[in-house]
């Protein structure tokens, strides 16, 4: 049996996987330096990615690695915790993440508010960009994402004092130019993915003009891999890490379905299996974890690329780390010519696509309460953390959804003789009781009064005991009791 009629499907796997791996390249040192880790971590996350990820069973074209959208949250736990506590850190979320595909929740992903997801993507990629252009600069980054964001005018106009930091700000914008026009260069030139071209330009400027600007610092892979100690998963019993775990754990797991999902649009080929997807991811993180390196997620741009170069099995994203493993151990000299602004450059061009401004243009037309949800999260990533910020997001889709959810109508007919008829329908919770209470205050206090529930779908214990008292205190005040009819078996009470 030939490899061919083994593997149908090789040759247009094996040329997707060489574009994959052209994409992944510059992506994985990207991440890794503006992550605050030795580039070559980067690249031990794509290879885990791809080789372990890869082999196993949930999305079979979606490709893993180092993700732009964690890199604001690795930065933050390295600065606080450390190189060490990173691993335990991505070693215990991976195995959160095999947890719930075990029990079956990855699905319930898809329930999480598509604002909320957005809305962080939208925060990270505000961070992500300020903290870049300080590397862009030549110039060191505040900590705080507010002050990234104040600060940044003002260091962008002292980098016009030096030639050294106007040669790397020159340099990241270059990289930025490229990138924006690569899609309209021609399609035989476009064969070369744009991150590729614009960092393999950047560092042949670089080279020519020797220019002033950073390079990548490299250790050699076996180098940089350094396993956690086992003393630093002591610290698992502070508050912060946990913290910290639970964001990468929803985070990480988040972005991935989310992926998985829309590169299923991508092509007509096995659905996404998503538990088994979860599985796959938290196996690579574990492992990423115990190597010391990036967390790793799904990523879209490499898992478009994958799709539109033609991939049609698992095999182009095993073979795209494969490619990558070969890159680390044979030619890690290479990465010392890169220059750092142009790995700036492609983060900040990343993190440009991670706001989705149209959408947030489109849900103000159509869905004001939604748009303020994911504002409401981008702004709070950037004002006080990433775990805040979410939580502070899916609070407010929460509350929207059981805002919406208690609609609740009152009718009154008065005919000038008699009770005053009133009727109660829809859904009466605690949310709408000011509005309940007020409209039933504002009848009349000398008339009888019938309140009928039947309308009712819902009652909560909050609005029956208000009506019990809004009854009692309208009894006192001389006319008859008020005659609140029972509501029927269909409305409940919480």
């Amino acid at each position: 049996m030939t490899a061919i009629s083994k593997f149908p499907h090789l040759r247009q796997d094996f040329a997707a996987s060489l574009v994959v791996f052209l994409v992944a390249l510059p992506l994985c040192v990207g991440v890794a330096v503006a992550s605050g880790v030795p580039a070559e971590l980067g690249m031990v996350t794509g290879i885990v990615g791809g080789i372990v990820t890869g082999l196993m069973r949930g999305s079979s074209l979606q490709v893993s690695g180092p993700a732009a959208g964690l890199t604001v949250l690795v930065f933050e736990a390295v600065q606080e915790f450390g190189l060490p506590a990173l691993g335990v850190i991505v070693v215990v979320s991976g195995a959160l993440q095999i947890l719930m595909g075990v029990l079956k929740l990855g699905r319930y992903f898809r329930a999480i508010s598509v604002s909320v997801v957005e809305g962080m993507l939208a925060g990270i990629g505000l961070v992500l960009i300020a903290g870049q252009l300080y590397a862009m600069a030549g110039a060191k980054a505040p900590a705080s994402g507010v002050a990234k964001i104040v600060e940044l005018p003002g260091a962008l106009f002292e980098s016009l004092g030096t030639t050294r930091a106007l040669a790397s700000l020159g340099l990241g914008a270059a990289t930025i130019a490229v990138l924006v026009l690569w899609k309209r260069m021609p399609k035989s030139v476009r064969t070369v993915p744009g991150p590729l071209a614009a960092v393999g330009l950047a560092t042949l400027v670089t080279l020519v003009f020797s220019l002033p600007v950073a390079t990548v610092e490299v250790q050699g892979l076996l180098g940089s891999i350094q396993p956690p100690p086992l003393s630093a998963f002591g610290e698992l019993a502070g508050f912060g890490l946990l913290g910290t775990i639970v964001a990468f754990t929803l985070i990480a797991s988040a972005e991935s379905l989310f992926s998985a999902a829309a590169v299923d649009r991508l092509h007509d080929g096995p659905r996404t299996e998503y538990d088994k997807e979860l599985i796959a991811q938290g196996a690579g993180n574990a492992l990423c974890g115990a190597l010391g390196a990036l967390p790793m997620t799904a990523v879209i741009v490499r898992s478009a690329a994958n799709v539109q170069a033609g991939a049609r099995t698992k095999a182009s994203r095993v073979l795209h780390g494969v490619w990558l493993l070969l890159f680390a151990a044979l030619l890690p000299g290479v990465l010392a010519y890169i220059p750092i602004p142009a790995l700036a450059g492609i983060l900040v061009y990343s993190g440009a696509k991670l706001i989705p401004v149209r959408e947030i243009v489109s849900l103000w037309r159509e869905h004001r309460g939604e748009a303020l949800i994911l504002m409401v999260t981008a702004l709070s990533i950037v004002a006080v953390s990433m775990f805040e910020g979410v939580l502070i997001g899916l609070a407010l889709a929460v509350v929207k959804t059981a805002w919406e959810a208690s609609h609740i109508k009152l009718e009154v007919i008065d005919k000038g003789a008699g009770p005053v008829q009133a009727y109660l329908s829809g859904n009466a919770t605690f949310l709408r009781l000011p509005k309940i209470l007020d409209s039933l205050e504002a009848l009349p206090q000398d008339r009888p009064v019938e309140l009928d529930l039947s309308g009712l779908h819902h009652l909560d214990h909050a609005c029956r005991t208000a009506l019990e008292n809004w009854a009692e205190r309208h009894s006192e005040a001389g006319t008859e009791p008020v005659r609140m009819t029972a509501e029927p078996a269909r409305a409940t009470a919480a």
